[in-house]
């Protein structure tokens, strides 16, 4: 299995935005000291729900200061991005890491409207510009005497300066809220994210994707190579003692849920929507689904039912609501010590 660090540092105070963004960096240099393979920047603007905002910026910093981590997003934004400009960033930091880039797409929040609001745009908006920016932006990756005629876009231009490290491109990684989209990406071979899923929910999409790739003319090796690169998540923290590991994840699980809550009845045009009935749940509003919790053998045992499953690469986010700092690193070490051997 490959284990990646989904950062997704949470600021709650504007004040303490400078604080998280540097011990979020020593988060990352101690993910590649303990031997994780990536590390995965998110977007989000204007709450404090990702302290760093801008994950093109950070991955820079990241850039610099690593020399093995492959640097993924999860995800950039695409709605709030030209795509021509992006693919001229990612390039750059393709360039920058040597070839360590990943780039993990999505429309952006399904839920922060304010989001879009401050880009001068509607949620629509982006769901709907989202495969015309990434086909525009790999045509810019790869194409010469470049002419787009879209929707959304009209542009010309001879070639794009850097080309990218990789060849064709760096690797593209959708992100997928619903079932509906995974195999939409199945489709075109795409791999993709998956959030948040019970066990059961998770196994079925896994094996549905691949049925999907088969299903759509691909090669078995295809298959394999696309389903190779698909990755889940999962919340984790591990201690010494189950009791201590559960106290510090309930306590960060709940400020992190209580502070996204808040953002949306404040910012959003018409506050927070009440749940929906006859809707269950997302799993990842349950502390149960999103987090693997415990000690070093427990955790070990609940990623290896993920593995059994057919989870491959998985994404963990390390510091969920701002945790105590020197509480994360120690689970962080506890990690790299105890758990992740088991699984090279």
């Amino acid at each position: 299995m490959r284990f990646g660090s989904f950062v997704f540092p949470v600021s709650h105070q504007p004040d303490n935005d400078s604080a998280v963004i540097d011990s979020t960096l020593d988060e990352i240099l101690l993910a590649e000291q303990i031997g994780m393979h990536s590390v995965w920047l998110t977007e989000h603007h204007f709450d404090g729900a990702a302290a760093h905002a801008d994950p093109l910026v950070l991955g820079a910093a990241v850039a610099a200061r690593t020399e093995r981590l492959k640097i993924g997003f999860a995800v950039v934004e695409l709605a709030f991005h030209h795509p021509v400009r992006l693919a001229v960033q990612t390039a750059l930091l393709d360039n920058l890491s040597h070839g360590r880039l990943i780039v993990g797409t999505g429309r952006g929040s399904a839920y922060n409207h304010y989001e879009y609001i401050g880009f001068g745009i509607t949620m629509e908006d982006g769901l709907a510009r989202l495969d015309e920016a990434e086909d525009l932006m790999v045509a810019a990756w790869t194409g010469e005497d470049l002419k787009h005629r879209g929707e959304h876009w009209n542009v010309e231009f001879p070639q794009l300066r850097p080309r990218p490290y990789q060849q064709p491109h760096p690797p593209l990684v959708r992100a997928c809220i619903s079932e509906e989209s995974t195999l939409r990406m199945a489709e075109i071979g795409r791999p993709v994210m998956i959030g948040i899923q019970t066990l059961p929910a998770l196994q079925s999409r896994l094996e549905r994707y691949q049925a999907t790739m088969l299903d759509s003319g691909f090669t078995e090796a295809q298959v394999e190579s696309a389903f190779d690169q698909c990755w889940a998540s999962r919340d984790l923290f591990v201690a010494e003692s189950y009791d201590e590991a559960y106290e510090v994840a309930a306590a960060g699980f709940q400020r992190e849920r209580h502070h996204f809550r808040h953002a949306r009845e404040l910012y959003n045009p018409g506050g927070l929507p009440p749940p929906d009935p006859n809707r269950p749940a997302p799993a990842g509003e349950s502390f149960e689904h999103s987090f693997i919790v415990g000690t070093p053998s427990q955790v070990a045992d609940q990623i290896a039912e993920m593995r059994d499953i057919g989870v491959r690469n998985l994404m963990l986010k390390l510091n969920t609501g701002e945790m105590d700092t020197n509480g994360v690193q120690k689970s962080m070490r506890l990690l790299g010590e105890k758990v992740l051997p088991i699984f090279r």
